[in-house]
């Protein structure tokens, strides 16, 4: 074949070894923006069923106070051993983070919730976390010595109390998830995605502020 007929079949290999590359890297890049948002589901089958929450464009669903269901029974071991039961902070605003040790997006908020978590004590918000899929809790323990983090986490290795969330409902769904409970122990928000001490604020706020 002479050099000129095989000209064009050359350049047709060389573009499309260029769409390729183009496609992989825009792949690539959508996955790095997950990763940076939610390390992955939370083990659940909730959904979005039921129509009494809002979700803004800031990933924040919230809940009119008098629309809320109760948050399901939370209780269990914390990474420390000890016994734990939401419940007991009924009265106080509960912050619920899931996280895991393993989370990039997680280890990338935590100092965010060290720090409003003791700015907000004083005003009545309870923080607790849920450590999940951690197969030991050394790891997590020691991601709550690098950080510095006080307040206690529930074990749940395997993600059972989230399964206990109804479906439809604001339950966890990816890892990290933070819910804000209200003092009655209801479910007035929720995200599905690592917070900034803004957002975190931007959650808390308003149910600290209610009457």
């Amino acid at each position: 074949m002479c050099a000129d007929c095989r000209a064009p079949q050359r350049l047709n290999r060389t573009r499309g070894h260029a769409r390729r590359r183009a496609a992989l890297a825009a792949a690539g890049a959508a996955v790095a923006a997950l990763v940076l948002t939610a390390c992955g589901s939370g083990g659940t089958s909730g959904g979005s069923g039921s129509t009494n929450f809002i979700t803004g464009a800031d990933g924040i669903a919230t809940v009119k106070k008098g629309e809320r269901t109760a948050a399901p029974d939370l209780s269990g071991t914390t990474i420390d051993g000890k016994k734990l039961d939401v419940a007991d902070y009924k009265g106080k605003v509960v912050v619920l983070n899931v996280w895991g040790s393993w989370c990039p997006p997680c280890r990338a908020e935590a100092p965010n919730f060290v720090k409003v978590a003791e700015e907000t004590a004083g005003k009545g918000v309870q923080f607790v976390g849920i450590n999940t899929r951690d197969t030991d809790t050394q790891p997590a323990r020691a991601f709550e010595k690098q950080y510095g983090v006080t307040y206690p986490s529930l074990y749940d290795p395997t993600g059972k109390l989230m399964l206990r969330f109804e479906k439809g409902t604001l339950n966890p769904q990816a890892i990290p998830s933070t819910l804000i409970i209200d003092r009655d122990g209801k479910i007035a928000a929720r995200t599905l995605q690592a917070l900034s001490e803004d957002k975190l604020r931007e959650m808390i706020d308003p149910v600290v502020a209610e009457k």
